[in-house]
């Protein structure tokens, strides 16, 4: 494996540090990741970014207090891995998605924490769940695609457990859009699904997550991005305009 760099990124220096996933630092998704980042309802985010000996960034892991998790999740003082990528496939076969993880757990038991925990599904998602299988995770919970999975450091700590998304979502009628600003790549894809729906003479409804609280109690398990009519979920992750399209043509037929 290439020697690499483990870079701390804080709500204090993630202007500087930036945010991966998107380079444009004067993008809007770029702007929304890094204010919501720095909210402080967001109180002790972390994002660890590692560089190569160029100063390349080819990974992160993003992860949070398990009680400020933005996703529908109840859990206990573990740390909620929220996201974990890698650039390129030649990354992935150095570890390097082990190596981060392993930072993170050793953040977590340093902090006392249960353990960690984190969503995965073979979906569009940030990993499949081979990467944490190989580090000790268990799958404890599954709904839908996605599967809740954990690693306790503690025999005797309550687990966590999955919110009921699917009650959430007959409470949204007609075509709605909840998301929040989490991932960068969502201001895109809602510019994008505005503008089509508009064009198409849709009357899209777009909610905005706010806080961790209103992101427990989202419609789909993604928790921060999902598609929506009449409590029907057309999309839980975000999607193009083609994509939107495309699903336009099939439900208005």
């Amino acid at each position: 494996m290439e020697p690499i760099n483990f870079i701390d990124v804080t709500a204090e220096n993630v202007e500087e540090m930036g945010v991966f996933c998107i380079k444009n630092k004067k993008a809007p998704g770029y702007l929304k990741k890094v204010s919501w980042f720095k909210n402080k309802l967001n109180k002790g985010l972390r994002i660890i970014l590692i560089k190569d000996d160029q100063g390349k960034e080819i990974g992160f892991i993003e992860f949070i207090p398990s009680e400020l998790a933005w996703r529908p999740v109840k859990a206990t003082n573990f740390y909620f891995i929220q996201c974990i990528a890698l650039f390129g496939k030649a990354m992935r076969n150095q570890n390097l998605g082990t190596a981060l993880l392993q930072q993170c757990e050793a953040e977590a038991r340093e902090e006392g924490k249960f353990g960690l925990c984190t969503l995965s599904s073979d979906g569009p998602w940030m990993a499949t769940k081979e990467i944490f299988v190989k580090n000790g995770f268990h799958v404890v919970e599954k709904k839908d695609r996605f599967e809740l999975m954990v690693k306790a450091f503690a025999k005797d700590c309550q687990l966590p457990k999955l919110s009921d998304w699917n009650a959430e979502q007959q409470k949204y009628k007609g075509w709605s859009l909840v998301y929040s600003d989490q991932c960068p790549w969502h201001e895109k894809s809602v510019i994008a699904l505005q503008e089509s729906a508009a064009m198409h003479g849709i009357p899209l409804k777009v909610v905005r997550l706010t806080s961790p609280e209103e992101a427990k109690r989202a419609p789909s398990g993604y928790g921060t991005f999902t598609l929506l009519r009449d409590g029907k979920i057309l999309a839980d992750h975000y999607i193009s305009k083609t994509r939107f399209e495309n699903i336009l043509k099939k439900e208005i037929q």
